[in-house]
């Protein structure tokens, strides 16, 4: 580049990639599913409810002319995360990108919860995201490149009282993502998270109207509001793309502005 100027990548062109999204049938799994499809990558959505799932992919066809498939899978049980990639494979003929987006969160203080609660946590939050990258690693590798994108949480790197099972589960998210950086970085492999601060999905609608959710996050956001679901997609589109080939064991954080204060 002599003259300094600099080639003229489409950095954020997915078209003929495949994407993996877990729990991608609503919410933030959803719409960041939606945010890959405008940019051109085909969908394989992962998750436990069928007639979901085919509803879910059947809008991605329509609205954004790709290709969509539902996989029904639980991200828990290794066979299912092993029979997901290969039929992400089997469909689309290559495997470029997982977003490990399912998730679960039981809320409660310490001593009102029991431990198989704490341990479903974990068990979907942190097991799920393991036999899921470890299911797409092999194609990934063969392939000489990929991308894993962890949907950690601002609660993997802030605390909030009677959030034990949660927080503790997305900042193993956190240290796993760094951890599997490292790993796979010689690979070419990308791997990274994002932070999402307080949106209002499904599992938040509960707690949206209460006073401990107007203090604790419409009040703790520079924005003073819940998120909107495509304000996540920008992120995700990014983190797939080629424009985060640099990136490795990086939290970006999507929040409103509650962890910078």
């Amino acid at each position: 580049m002599k003259d300094g100027s600099l080639p003229g990548i489409k950095l954020f062109d997915l078209s003929k990639q495949t994407a993996i999204v877990t729990g991608g049938s609503k919410g933030l799994g959803l719409a960041m599913a939606a945010g890959l499809a405008s940019a051109g990558a085909n969908i394989l959505l992962v998750n436990r409810n069928a007639s979901e799932g085919q509803e879910a992919a059947e809008m991605l066809v329509e609205n954004y002319g790709v290709k969509a498939l539902a996989y029904r899978g639980n991200v828990t049980n290794s066979e299912n995360m092993e029979a997901m990639a290969q039929a992400a494979m089997n469909t689309f003929g290559r495997l470029d990108i997982l977003i490990n987006n399912a998730g679960i969160n039981i809320r409660g203080a310490i001593d009102s919860l029991e431990y198989d609660q704490f341990s479903s946590v974990m068990n979907v939050n942190v097991d799920g995201v393991w036999l899921a990258s470890r299911a797409v690693i092999p194609y990934m590798k063969k392939s000489g490149s990929g991308k894993i994108i962890n949907i950690a949480s601002t609660l993997g790197l802030v605390g909030m009282a009677d959030r034990t099972p949660y927080a503790t589960s997305k900042g193993a998210v956190v240290q796993m993502t760094r951890a599997l950086g490292l790993e796979l970085a010689p690979f070419n492999i990308n791997v990274n998270a994002i932070c999402p601060g307080p949106f209002l999905t499904e599992m938040n609608i509960p707690i949206a109207d209460t006073e401990e959710a107007k203090k604790f996050v419409v009040g703790a956001t520079a924005l003073a509001r819940w998120g909107e679901l495509q304000e996540i997609q920008g992120a995700a589109i990014f983190l797939a793309s080629s424009a985060a080939s640099y990136m490795v064991g990086s939290m970006v954080t999507v929040d409103g502005g509650w962890t910078a204060k």
